[in-house]
């Protein structure tokens, strides 16, 4: 499959100039509920055609300083569907390393959030004993040790994060299990739930707080956003963030701590409306505006 460029002709650069790599991982294999996740990093990447350079917020064209390049799409289950989690894990691990090696800020897009653990793995292996926080973005806990018979199950990714030895801050959860609320008690897990930044004004700064070490990774899964605003999403929940919440927490780490990479995960769309890819596809513009502040 031929792979189109983010954000198309605004940012045409070669990968040796580029300070940012988009890196579509269509990789679906454990979804529960809706499916086409794999379908997401296209769609996004192809909605970001439709993108202004100008960020109102920023007040310049980000493109034009940072140089963005997109990689051809890695661990790809419409071309492979029967490609083990095993290797989509050792595929994206080896492929981030490389990207790490080359001193690219990484915005991975998924597929499914399983792929996180393999980026994460990634991360820690070039930082060693250095610890980082993995923020997440979602509206599940995604701490189940394993799901239907799997350890690789999307429903796991943060239990495999924390395997790592990883801390770690979920944002806006609403939906756990038996197994998963003990889990968060016994390891003292500091959870932002939806019901935080729903009474409480201050939640982020309550959320930034509980961030102890200097640098952090940040994984999106969609679903963490308010379906009204992010409806094309695999396992919607009520309740979500909406996008000055999100934008404005994000901001906000960015500017106190060193945000390593990103990935957006979980966008499954939808044929009958272009909402979701193209607010995925400025989320991802708004992160590469964030690091380009520090870049």
């Amino acid at each position: 499959m031929t792979q189109k460029q983010f954000i198309g002709s605004e940012a045409q650069t070669t990968y040796s100039e580029a300070k940012v790599v988009i890196l579509p991982i269509p990789y679906e294999k454990t979804t529960t509920y809706r499916q086409g996740c794999q379908n997401g990093a296209a769609a996004i990447i192809e909605a970001s055609d439709q993108l202004e350079a100008y960020d109102i917020e920023l007040e310049r064209e980000i493109c034009q300083e940072m140089g963005i390049f997109t990689y051809d799409a890695i661990a790809d289950t419409r071309i492979n569907p029967d490609l083990t989690p095993e290797a989509m894990i050792e595929i994206t691990a080896t492929t981030v390393s490389k990207l790490i090696a080359d001193h690219k800020f990484v915005i991975a897009l998924g597929g499914e959030h399983s792929i996180t653990g393999a980026v994460v793995k990634a991360y820690k292996q070039a930082l060693g004993e250095e610890l980082f926080t993995v923020i997440q973005i979602d509206a599940h806990g995604d701490m189940r040790h394993s799901y239907e018979g799997s350890i690789y199950n999307h429903a796991c990714v943060m239990r495999r994060v924390l395997d790592l030895g990883l801390p770690t801050l979920p944002i806006g959860i609403r939906s756990i299990c038996l197994e998963e609320a003990q889990l968060i008690k016994e390891k003292q897990i500091p959870v932002i739930w939806a019901t935080d930044i729903y009474r409480q004004s201050n939640w982020s700064e309550k959320a930034i707080a509980k961030i102890t070490t200097k640098k952090v990774f940040i994984t999106i899964d969609l679903d963490g956003l308010d379906p009204n605003l992010m409806p094309g999403v695999g396992t919607p929940e009520p309740g979500g963030l909406n996008w000055y919440e999100l934008t404005q927490f994000l901001a906000a780490v960015f500017a106190q701590y060193q945000v390593l990479g990103c990935d957006i995960m979980e966008l499954a769309p939808s044929s009958d409306s272009v909402v979701s890819e193209f607010t995925a596809a400025k989320l991802v513009y708004k992160l590469i505006g964030y690091q380009s502040n520090f870049a």
